[in-house]
């Protein structure tokens, strides 16, 4: 059988969006950084250079259903182009023999090394260093490390002295942050997401790593029914959606609990802070990484 490489190159701003269209062909998808940068916290590692950009792709069966999924694909790119999500390429078809697609999506990953943490492919090796390990197959742009909004979090995750027994993960993705959160010493942990691939994505990546008695991921989104409270909820969203759920957040949170918010684009931080605030949240740290805002916030006791 012979394959069809779907890519495109796209700015940081929309990997994600480029990644979640190509998901839906069902093949799964990979992303590339186009360049990699001296990393300045391990200078043995490289990192991807957000700058640069990076090149999303997915592969279907060259059959007959494929003239449709190229179509689909291209007007799906076509809408997105139309909310200005900063530069991408047109869409690129290649054939690819069977023998080399095999191993394809694989190639240009590498481990992410993120303080303390060393995000592994469950391909590679990992590094012999005192990194802790959290192995994670690639896919999705919030669900690898490379993306920035990712990496804040898993950076200020790793802020937190001591780890808070309990953790709830608002748009769990590929359960990367709450993975983490528990490998860095949290006891337990409940996800939520509305994609259901991305809540079978968590569940194996939970059983990967040994955590999927300690990892509880729920297909939904946050509601009011929810009962429980938590010391530290994680929220890697977008400013929209943070701004909705900021009530929700709060009313999940225990008094003196931790937010930690991003997927928060700077042009729209005054809107997000203004409703956690509102909500009962004092902001108490923050990264910034280009454009790319990720919050620490206290709930008020």
């Amino acid at each position: 059988m012979r394959w069809l490489a779907l890519s495109v190159e796209a700015d940081v701003e929309a990997v994600e969006a480029v990644s979640e269209i190509f998901g839906r062909l069902g093949r799964g998808s990979a992303i590339e950084p186009l360049r990699l940068e001296a990393d300045a916290s391990d200078e043995q590692a490289l990192r991807p250079d957000p700058a640069a950009g990076y090149r999303v792709t997915a592969w279907v069966p060259e059959d007959a259903e494929a003239p449709g999924a190229v179509e689909r694909t291209q007007k799906a790119l076509w809408h997105l182009r139309a909310f200005d999500l900063r530069p991408m390429t047109e869409l690129q078809v290649t054939p690819v023999d069977d023998a080399d697609w095999a191993t394809a999506w694989r190639d240009g990953y590498e481990v992410q090394r993120i303080g303390r943490l060393r995000i592994v492919p469950s391909w590679l090796e990992a590094p012999e260093d005192d990194g802790i390990v959290v192995r994670l197959d690639p896919g999705m742009a919030f669900g690898t490390g490379i993306h920035p909004t990712t990496r804040g979090c898993l950076e200020m995750l790793q802020r937190l002295e001591p780890m808070p027994e309990a953790v709830l993960d608002v748009g769990c993705g590929s359960g990367i942050l709450a993975l983490s959160a528990l490998a860095l010493g949290a006891g337990r942990a409940v996800g939520y997401d509305t994609d259901s691939a991305a809540v079978e994505a968590s569940r194996i990546n939970a059983e990967r790593n040994e955590m999927a008695d300690r990892f509880e991921v729920r297909k939904g989104t946050l509601t009011d029914d929810e009962p429980a409270r938590f010391p530290l909820v994680l929220a890697n969203l977008v400013a929209p959606v943070l701004i909705e759920l900021a009530p929700r957040l709060a009313a999940v949170s225990s008094p003196g609990g931790t937010l930690i918010a991003s997927g928060i684009i700077d042009s729209r931080l005054d809107e997000v802070l203004a409703a956690l605030t509102d909500a009962g949240f004092d902001e108490t740290d923050r990264l910034e990484a280009g454009e790319w805002v990720t919050l620490r916030c206290v709930r008020s006791a």
